[in-house]
């Protein structure tokens, strides 16, 4: 059982930023790929980014690609979402997603607001 706990998201004015953390329990986070996704109002969930468990491979979608970046610290059982340059289409909650194999835990999301 993975629980993951999301932090960070806020109140931004377009084109700053902001730092999402993912703390997950447990002793085996370093074997699940990580994920964030975001869903607006009236929306459907999209994949933002995602990250292999060694961190040797990423994934963004298009409409962030150079503006955000995902880590991890398996260390520290924690992955982030660096967000800069933020527009005001990027309001959504924010959550993020641990994965191996058929097995998936979600967090429970954070607000991000972009304010123009």
């Amino acid at each position: 059982q993975v629980q993951l706990v999301e932090s960070g998201g806020g109140l931004v004015q377009a084109g700053g930023s902001l730092r999402l953390s993912c703390l997950a329990s447990g002793r085996t986070f370093s074997i699940y790929a990580m994920g964030w996704f975001r869903q607006a109002p009236g929306k459907e969930r999209e994949s933002v980014a995602s990250i292999s468990w060694s961190g040797g491979n990423s994934y963004y979608v298009d409409s962030v690609k150079g503006r955000f970046t995902i880590s991890r610290d398996n260390a520290k059982n924690t992955v982030y979402l660096q967000m800069t340059s933020l527009k005001p289409e990027d309001t959504a909650v924010y959550y993020c997603k641990a994965t191996r194999l058929w097995v998936e835990y979600w967090g429970q999301g954070t607000q991000v607001t972009v304010s123009s």
